[in-house]
């Protein structure tokens, strides 16, 4: 049972069980599904939206910071969390109950059913990690059953470039991709064609705040300051095509032909009650000075459900709702958000306002808690059977995928990140 909320005068927002109460106040980007479709920044609250632009009609440009006003999100978050915070704090006072903004600001709502979302901000940059320990010992025990676990792991945040200009938004459909696949018989030459082993990763993404200049690493001590709020992130991936040409300078094809996010950034702030330690065995070396802190060793890590369910395009068909077939934790990252962005600016790199990174795939210990089919499909070897007798080992075409992610507990307000969902089309030839 978490606990009750403040509460507001939208009075969806004080359902226990709303993704959005006051507590939370995610930014998303959005348009109205009927006359001006212009992209907006706005705030979820309830089954609500607060249109950043006409709340400062309303109140007067001042009452909204001029990033906000103008749709434009990545000048917001490269002000930095003073600026956030202060807003933050601002909004909540609109929205408590009693606020004498009330009455005026009920203009400025616009129900969620009558928006459409966008893609949150201009993401510049993308890079995904392998932050789940579980995930990457189970696949590695796939490959190499000896020694699952390579030895550079447990020292440093292992990473890979994506491609910014295939992330999507939740309700993204996802064309089966296609290229080489190792051919069936030793020393025959590659297939070309389409992917036959597509799959999901049940991901968290972090957003970028205020950057950093070229040639200046971020400390430890600061790399919270730059995290701006996370959502939830489905790094596609075709396993099949992966295998073929991810050796020697890893993903590429396999991985940049789609990403999805959900469309609302939840902020650090409204995830603070929700903070833990950073999860390392006693028996596991201590990180290096460069990203070795107290403060991120008590409280780096987060505690967030995740959930992975599928729907069937014959689910559908029958009125079958996705059936959930994992659910995992981002309290189980090795690496916390925090470290990822000291070593990726370790060497100088210049992170941006908008730059997003990916937890990786986040696994638990449990089978149950796997956030991949080749996790769960043991590799593709054993299917999973589902409650309407149809088996899966990896995506088929018409296969709605949906992720979630919230956090709840006894003495915090339960938040949600909303919904990442994406649907599997055909190849095209």
């Amino acid at each position: 049972m978490s606990k009750k909320s403040q509460g507001s005068w939208v009075e969806s927002a004080n359902h226990p069980e709303t993704d959005f109460p006051i507590e939370n106040l995610p930014y998303g980007m959005f348009s109205r599904k009927t006359g001006d479709t212009s992209a907006r920044i706005g705030i979820a609250i309830g089954n609500q939206v607060l249109d950043c632009a006409l709340a400062a009609e309303i109140l007067g440009a001042d009452a909204v910071p001029g990033s906000l006003r103008q749709g434009d999100l990545n000048g917001f978050m490269a002000q930095g969390a003073s600026v956030r915070k202060a807003f933050r704090a601002q909004v909540t006072r609109w929205l408590s109950p009693g606020a004498a903004e009330a009455s005026a600001l009920r203009a400025a709502l616009v129900p969620r059913s009558d928006v459409q979302m966008q893609l949150p901000c201009k993401i510049g940059d993308y890079t995904d990690f392998y932050a789940s320990i579980h995930h990457a010992t189970a696949v590695g025990r796939l490959f190499r059953p000896d020694a699952p676990l390579l030895p550079n792991y447990k020292w440093v945040p292992i990473g890979y470039h994506g491609r910014g200009s295939s992330i999507g938004v939740s309700g993204q459909q996802i064309v089966r991709p296609t290229g080489q696949i190792k051919a069936a018989a030793d020393g025959a030459p590659p297939e070309f064609g389409a992917c036959r082993r597509l799959d999901i990763e049940l991901e968290v993404g972090a957003f970028i705040g205020a950057g950093n200049a070229l040639g200046d690493p971020i400390p430890i001590a600061h790399a919270e300051e730059h995290l701006f709020g996370l959502c939830v992130l489905n790094d596609w991936s075709a396993r099949d095509i992966q295998a073929w040409e991810y050796q020697p300078l890893g993903p590429f094809l396999a991985k940049n032909f789609a990403s999805t996010i959900s469309p609302w950034i939840v902020t650090m702030e409204a995830l603070e009650p929700f903070r833990v330690p950073a999860e390392r065995s006693a028996d596991d070396p201590q990180p290096l000075p460069y990203i070795n802190s107290p403060q991120d060793r008590s409280r780096g890590g987060i505690n967030m459900v995740l959930e992975f369910s599928l729907q069937t395009e014959k689910m559908r068909h029958d009125g079958q709702p996705p059936q959930r077939l994992a659910k995992s934790n981002l309290r189980y990252a090795y690496w916390t958000f925090a470290q990822m962005v000291t070593h990726h600016s370790s060497n100088g790199c210049n992170l941006q306002a908008g730059d997003l990174f990916g937890s990786g795939t986040m696994s638990g210990p449990a089978p149950s808690e796997a956030g991949s089919l080749l996790e769960l499909t043991s590799g593709g070897k054993v299917p999973i059977t589902l409650a309407n007798g149809e088996s899966r080992t990896f995506l088929q075409d018409g296969d709605v995928v949906v992720l979630k992610a919230y956090c709840e507990s006894s003495d915090a307000v339960r938040i949600g990140l909303g919904e990442c969902v994406g649907q599997i089309l055909a190849a095209r030839h």
